[in-house]
């Protein structure tokens, strides 16, 4: 796009030219062309009601607005779509100043932490600053100029405050290369005071013409490659982790017929949880803190790890202490440099998908010798009775004296069995914080297309119910089930866009594992403090506010009530065969569905037999603090560097 002084000219306000300008981007990876900015959303507030809140109307015939309860909600409804489309759409998300603005935050640091792209468009304080102090206005006496919205600065990948309206013609096209770099991509964010969205200016026609941004694929360095290469060929046991870079390169048939060629075994992060799709004799799964034990024994054995489009975070390394091989090396393909230099790995700085075809290609006749492959064969068969009895609805869980009293029937694990009986190709899975993921990356079969959206590297709770309207903005289809899988302590904490689901006719489900409590929290606090505190959901005990301990009984929480009361069809199922009829008599309706199910508390799915770095109290008065901490310290010997 150029500008010159015979350009033809067009009188818009700031928010209208916004607005106007997001209608003409697309997305184009592998010749396929989507719009980047499907339809918008937000809150209206005094901080932008009369500039975003006009554009939008003004506009609505080409950018439909979604109205929410929650901004924070409908930006991870954004990065949501980001997700489920490979990076290459998301949501428009407006919100007022001060609160409203800042309830945007933590969805821009999940998008930013993700990788996601996100387009955030909050309002601001004057830029005049006549009028000041707004309402909502925060005064630093050190910076005049300093908002509340300056807190974006360190979670976003592109922050810029309009305070002329010129400032567009640079700042749009610069905001739209981020969202569509696969390397720096993230959340960006506009910030603009609510005069200059009214502001009016004579924009060049040209700033709204159709535009493509390309998403480029990084071309692998043939020397990288090679390099890699050759330290296949010298391994005597590798193994390759991938991860959420697969899926947004769109990689599954690179890396499939990587497995198939070199019989290398491939584990998944929880971004790349179904890069694979077929069950193959090298596939293991998930692998880390929260992996399967067959898998993290693999790793631990491995002499060589290749990890490809994956940050490696200390949930996947167990804080540093799986590769356990003394001379185990690292080799990375990662299309960003930071990522690909971790481990101090042997770097190609590549496009996943490009990165993997090259590598094959380059292990042309090479496949790993035959004691490797008899060995992750009966790590996984090992494995497979383990995860089938756990996941096994039908068998009568024994309840013991330790066992809380509550009606459920069920573990979490027997759930995500019925769950598992349920799935069909094409339907998508999702979780994010708490006890669901985990045990999602650890059990759930993602091969057959029964896709698995995990949000892991933020692990945010808050993430999933908006998601599932991302996740169906990206797939229409009615034949494919869209389904949410959380815990009650996330449901209670942002429940509300079931009614935005409700208002849009959106077909999603949630099903909600009601265990009492944040029980993944409570399992870690009990092996890093030794006592529960804090975590179950109970009244407080016969002492009222007097008394420090919630150790009364369970809260009666109508979770069932509360979904019917936002627009979804609801239902309550105790026992395995409730299970069934609810999830098929519910498949085909139309809106929100929500399907509770008590689970049993405290029951958790088999070990990974990982370590994960969180430190007990170094003194404590309290006696069993100490044997916890002597036990942490042991651990930490395992910990290694890898430079």
């Amino acid at each position: 796009m150029s500008s010159h002084p015979q350009d033809a000219t067009v009188r818009l306000t700031v928010a209208q030219a916004v607005v106007r300008f997001l209608n003409h981007q697309y997305s184009v990876l592998d010749g396929e062309r989507r719009r980047m900015i499907p339809a918008s959303a937000g809150i209206f507030g005094h901080g932008n009601v009369s500039g975003f809140s006009q554009a939008f109307s003004q506009f609505g015939d080409d950018m439909p607005f979604i109205q929410g309860r929650n901004e924070q909600a409908l930006a991870h409804a954004g990065a949501a779509l980001g997700k489920a489309t490979q990076r290459t759409q998301t949501l428009a998300v407006t919100a007022s100043i001060g609160p409203g603005a800042m309830n945007l935050v933590t969805a821009a640091a999940l998008a930013t932490v993700n990788r996601l792209p996100l387009f955030l468009l909050p309002g601001d304080t004057y830029a005049t600053r006549r009028q000041g102090p707004v309402l909502q206005q925060l005064e630093n006496p050190q910076d005049p100029g300093l908002t509340v919205n300056d807190a974006f600065r360190p979670v976003s990948s592109f922050f810029d405050r309009i305070t002329r309206p010129e400032q567009l013609i640079t700042a749009l096209p610069q905001a739209f290369r981020v969202l569509a770099n696969p390397v720096e991509t993230g959340a960006v964010v506009l910030s603009v005071p609510q005069d200059i969205q009214s502001h009016a200016y004579d924009f060049p026609e040209s700033l709204f013409r159709d535009r493509d941004w390309v998403i480029r694929r990084t071309i692998p360095q043939p020397t990288e490659l090679d390099a890699i290469a050759e330290a296949v060929r010298s391994a005597e046991k590798p193994l390759l982790i991938a991860g959420g870079g697969v899926h947004y390169s769109r990689a599954f048939t690179e890396l499939e017929a990587f497995g198939e060629a070199t019989g290398i075994p491939v584990a998944e992060t929880f971004g790349g949880k179904g890069a694979v799709s077929t069950d193959a004799e090298w596939f293991l799964g998930g692998l880390g803190l929260e992996g399967t034990p067959a898998t993290n024994r693999l790793v631990a054995q491995a002499d060589l790890i290749i990890s490809v489009g994956t940050r490696l975070t200390d949930f996947a390394t167990g804080a540093q202490t799986m590769f356990k091989h003394p001379d185990v090396r690292f080799a990375s393909i990662n299309v960003a440099e930071l990522d690909a230099i971790k481990q101090g790995a042997i770097a190609a700085v590549a496009d996943a998908k490009l990165g993997l075809a090259g590598l094959t290609e380059r292990l042309d006749g090479y496949h790993v010798d035959t004691s490797w492959t008899q060995e992750t064969a009966a790590q996984k068969a090992e494995w497979a009775p383990r995860r089938a009895a756990a996941l096994n609805p039908d068998e009568v869980y024994a309840k013991t004296s330790d066992t809380p009293d509550t009606d459920a029937i069920l573990t979490q694990g027997q759930l995500i069995g019925l769950m598992q009986e349920h799935a069909k190709g094409g339907d998508t899975l999702i979780a994010a914080a708490g006890g669901p993921p985990g045990d999602l990356l650890k059990v759930w079969d993602a091969t057959g297309a029964r896709h698995c959206h995990l949000e892991f590297g933020f692990s945010c709770m808050g993430y999933e119910i908006p998601a599932g309207m991302g996740v169906r903005l990206a797939d229409p289809d009615p034949a494919h089930r869209v389904s949410v899988f959380i815990g009650d302590g996330t449901f209670l904490m942002n429940p509300t866009e079931i009614l935005t689901a409700a208002q849009e006719g959106l077909k999603v489900t949630y099903i909600v594992s009601e265990n009492h409590g944040f029980q993944v929290i409570r399992r870690l606090q009990m092996l890093k403090v030794g006592k529960q505190f804090g975590n179950d959901f109970r009244y407080r005990g016969e002492g009222g506010t007097e008394q420090a301990a919630l150790d009364g009984g369970y809260l009666a929480v109508g979770l069932e009530k509360i979904a019917e009361g936002l627009g979804a069809h609801t239902v309550r199922a105790t026992t395995a065969a409730e299970v069934r009829a609810a999830l098929d008599s519910t498949r085909d309706i139309d809106g929100p569905v929500a399907i509770v199910v008590p689970t049993v508390p405290l029951v958790d799915l088999p070990g990974s037999e990982v370590f994960w770095d969180v430190a007990p109290a170094e003194v404590s008065e309290q006696a069993w603090v100490a044997p916890i901490r002597a036990e942490y310290e042991e651990d930490l010997k395992e910990q290694r560097w890898h430079v």
